[in-house]
């Protein structure tokens, strides 16, 4: 016996296996928030909500951004991982990093050497890590950090590590913590790690500009410029743009073009790259937030962004600290009267200061406590691959 069925039951059905049969991986991204102050959940993960008013939560899990145990830091619904081309360098610690804005909310985009303007209530989630920790070899976490969009600008929030490695607690006063661990090429190291205090915290992150002829001061992310983020990233499933996935996602607007290859840093330990590229990425990432207009160390005659150490006519070299004298630095070795004194390492104080842990002297002022080898190797050949000054 023939049955027949009614035309709109047919539609739905048909309507049915079309989404079946073109859903895709980013069909898991479907807004289940009840509220646009609350966030974004999923049937996985629960949803991300919280009052943006009480942050900093006193523990890291009341945020909800990973699911399972915390310290697989699995991330959430639409909390994305990320990362630049060139890491700063910190202790020889990894480093994941996520972020996470609420619902209906988009970054901007200000142009390729900018930092991306997120939303209010979003959320920068940075995770430092060992492997390989000894005595048994394992994983530790030593902290999370968080910046959060306020409605009054970023504000930090530290989260530390137990040793039982099942939750992390706010902090903000700066610590040590002793850590020892096999490294890449099987040489055992250690450092008395340290976790930043907020001041320490603003070194880095400040803005200050003069409004109505007051000094103001605010905090800004540091590693979000889509030159840093224009390139691809392993999600696991597929390696993607990391601009293009943020824009697929709904975290940022799509009316821009990428950034061109010239305007687009690099793995600094990428050797297929030029000398010039890795060695203006390298100080891009660690020196640049405090040695540009309106930061930490903008007295300086150093412009350390990408976009300023490739101009033409030497200017990109000179930016460098290529050539230029040390003027006003007291208490150094008399022969280090320039920032960077080609073809010689031994008479260059940039090469000096990052060559050495002695607080007094020391470049970067914050974030590490020890020598970076490779960092060190790579500045120094570039210092010997320019030509003499004129």
């Amino acid at each position: 016996m023939k049955r027949y069925y009614p035309i709109a039951f047919c539609l739905i059905s048909l309507t049915i296996i079309i989404l079946s049969c073109s859903k895709n991986e980013d069909d898991d991204y479907i807004d289940t928030a009840d509220s646009a102050n609350r966030g974004i959940g999923s049937t996985k993960s629960g949803p991300i909500r919280f009052d943006l008013a009480q942050t900093p939560f006193p523990r890291l899990s009341d945020y909800k951004f990973f699911i399972g145990a915390l310290k697989d830091q699995k991330p959430g619904y639409k909390v994305i991982p990320y990362e630049p081309a060139s890491s700063l360098f910190s202790d020889y610690a990894h480093k994941k990093r996520f972020v996470w804005m609420p619902r209906g909310t988009k970054a901007t985009y200000n142009g390729d050497n900018k930092v991306l303007e997120l939303p209010i209530g979003s959320v920068l989630i940075k995770t430092f890590y060992y492997d390989n920790v000894l005595p048994n070899n394992t994983t530790r976490i030593i902290e999370t950090r968080l910046m959060i969009r306020k409605s009054t600008g970023w504000i930090f929030a530290d989260y530390v590590w137990n040793d039982e490695q099942t939750e992390a607690f706010f902090s903000l006063e700066g610590s040590f913590t002793p850590v020892s661990w096999i490294d890449e090429n099987n040489q055992t190291r250690s450092t008395e790690y340290r976790i930043p205090s907020e001041a320490q915290c603003v070194v880095c992150h400040k803005r200050q500009e003069l409004v109505d002829n007051e000094l103001q001061t605010t905090y800004i992310p540091i590693g979000i410029k889509p030159q840093n983020l224009n390139y691809n990233y392993n999600y696991g499933t597929s390696s993607r743009n990391q601009l293009t996935r943020w824009m697929q996602v709904g975290y940022l607007n799509s009316n821009f073009t990428l950034p061109s290859e010239e305007n687009t840093t690099v793995d600094y330990r990428d050797l297929t790259k030029t000398i010039s590229q890795r060695a203006r990425s390298y100080v891009d990432i660690n020196c640049a937030h405090c040695h540009t207009t309106d930061r930490h160390c903008d007295y300086r005659p150093m412009r350390f962004a990408y976009s300023e150490t490739g101009l033409a006519n030497g200017v990109g070299n000179t930016n460098m600290g290529a050539c230029v004298d040390t003027q006003d630095m007291q208490n150094f070795p008399s022969d280090l009267n320039t920032i960077v004194k080609p073809g010689s390492t031994e008479r260059s104080m940039l090469f000096y200061r990052i060559n050495t842990t002695n607080e007094t002297f020391r470049m970067p002022l914050h974030g590490r406590t020890m020598l970076h080898d490779e960092g060190i190797a790579l500045m120094g050949q570039w210092i010997n691959s320019l030509e003499d000054c004129q």
